[in-house]
């Protein structure tokens, strides 16, 4: 079942309080569904987005309104797997930990902690070299700390709506989703929250790997032996979509009546955290003279994890492009990203106060931008015709959403 709602909203309409569980899809027209990529510090970028999001969800159903209360699935990788905790944790009220707007100044405050940033010099370069060598660039413990703060002994089948989040268990080279559905009924993926956001940011060469164990109330155990979620999914727009058709023919009756392959029904906003293929910054002459060293850290930059981390959330979006496309509904698919990054805005972990601020400022900028569509040839994103700005799609999402909440709780209220 989907987040807190409001009763109350589906027949006062605006201004309502958001204060009961939301009904399941099956009591609606449309799946819903909110997917956050990965990019370390640029988490800065979909974390300003969502707070525009939110705003426009709270002027049409109160302030009280909470971006968890209208998706019946949040996925995030990484970056976007510590966002998703944060919207969806329960706090003691069993609502979201966190607003959207308080994601920004999370970021500003713990950006620095969590990337601590090494005096330049003239040794600089040889020192990041040897320490790429020697072990991870950081050792995460404020970074786990914190986690561990926020999430307390929350569980993955306690989030106030369903959530999935890719690893990649190393000892087994395989994927782990870790996904509310199957924690309900798998207790040894029931893991806490905490042990899955600080696997998911685990990226090699920046965080070391993360291993723990669950246990279920018959004595069995589980080993995770985990690192970041980006090695399998950076973006997890269809991780997510699989999770929902995988319970549609398990036959969950939060589906029912829904056909598994009726694709048609989800409506699906999916954020990116930037990237830097207008600045160019790798040519084939360049990598053709690397070799192991150069290819995992060259000139301050990790090519080898940017080209695969990029390569996946690509491939996604024109898979899910395609689908759309296909089944004519790219009106109910919106990717928003920015591909025009340069120079510390395009790093993962530069967390000066400046280049946050400007994160903060291209995820403003990007509202204001046309909304785009990916070009299946090119990889690059150009605008849609009559497509407005990328903030006047939210706002057009923002209302479907609104109208589905209303949906299901009109249904309800009268069976």
């Amino acid at each position: 079942m989907a987040s807190t709602g409001s009763a109350a909203a589906a027949s006062n309409g605006a201004n309502a309080n958001p204060v009961v569980p939301t009904p399941p899809p099956s009591m609606g027209k449309m799946i819903t569904v909110l997917s956050i990529d990965g990019g370390g510090i640029r988490g800065l970028i979909p974390g300003t987005i969502l707070v525009y999001l939110e705003s426009k969800l709270q002027e049409l159903d109160g302030p009280d309104a909470r971006i968890a209360d209208y998706f019946d699935v949040i996925a995030g990788t990484s970056t976007g797997g510590l966002v998703t905790a944060m919207l969806t944790t329960p706090n003691k009220d069993n609502r979201p930990l966190f607003a959207a707007k308080e994601i920004p100044q999370f970021y500003l405050e713990n950006g620095p902690k969590i990337f601590p940033q090494k005096l330049v010099g003239p040794f600089t370069p040889a020192v990041n070299l040897f320490g790429a060598l020697a072990g991870p660039k950081y050792d995460g413990k404020f970074l786990h700390n914190k986690i561990k703060s926020l999430c307390g002994d929350s569980r993955l089948s306690q989030t106030v709506t369903n959530i999935v989040v890719p690893t990649f268990d190393v000892k087994y080279l395989q994927p782990i989703i870790f996904s509310t559905y199957e924690a309900k009924s798998m207790p040894l993926k029931d893991a806490l929250l905490s042990d899955i956001c600080i696997s998911t940011s685990a990226a090699p060469t920046y965080f070391p790997a993360h291993y723990f164990q669950t246990k279920d109330s018959a004595g069995n155990s589980r080993d995770f032996n985990l690192v970041d979620g980006g090695v399998a999914a950076n973006n997890p727009t269809m991780t997510a979509m699989s999770q929902v058709t995988k319970e549609i023919f398990m036959e969950n009756p939060d589906f029912f009546p829904i056909n598994p392959m009726d694709y048609g029904k989800f409506l699906v906003i999916s954020l990116g955290t930037g990237s830097a293929k207008e600045a160019e910054k790798y040519t084939a002459p360049g990598c053709a003279k690397w070799g192991v060293l150069g290819w995992l850290y060259n000139n301050g930059m990790t090519p080898l994890i940017d080209i695969f981390a990029h390569a996946s959330a690509d491939m996604v979006d024109i898979h899910a492009s395609i689908l759309f496309q296909a089944l004519r509904t790219e009106n109910h698919y919106l990717r928003i990203q920015d591909d025009s990054l340069i120079g510390d805005t395009s790093s993962v972990d530069v967390s000066t106060r400046k280049n946050m601020e400007d994160l903060i400022q291209i995820g403003n900028d990007l509202l204001k931008k046309p909304a785009a569509r990916v070009n299946l040839e090119t990889g690059t994103y150009e605008p849609i015709a009559r497509g407005g700005t990328n903030a006047d799609a939210i706002d057009h999402f923002a209302k479907k959403l609104s109208e589905e909440r209303k949906r299901r709780h009109a249904k309800l209220n009268s069976s």
